[in-house]
């Protein structure tokens, strides 16, 4: 493991963790939809990957209906 994935594992959990605050669901959830929003963006450069994921998370846990 690089230490850009170490990177981009925290990212994961700190997106996690603030989306189950805004949206008030299950971690188990927003983990699901953060971890395919990470894999959907695997080629995307690492610097930019914290925010792209979680804002791709937001995205798409918004169209579903979770309240915000």
């Amino acid at each position: 493991m690089t230490i850009d994935d170490l990177a981009q594992d925290a990212s994961v959990e700190e997106a996690v963790a603030r989306l189950v605050a805004e949206f008030r669901m299950r971690p188990q959830v927003v983990g699901t939809v953060v971890a395919s929003c990470r894999r959907d963006l695997s080629g995307v450069p690492a610097t930019a990957l914290p925010e792209l994921v979680e804002r791709l998370a937001r995205t798409r846990l918004e169209s579903v209906g979770a309240p915000a």
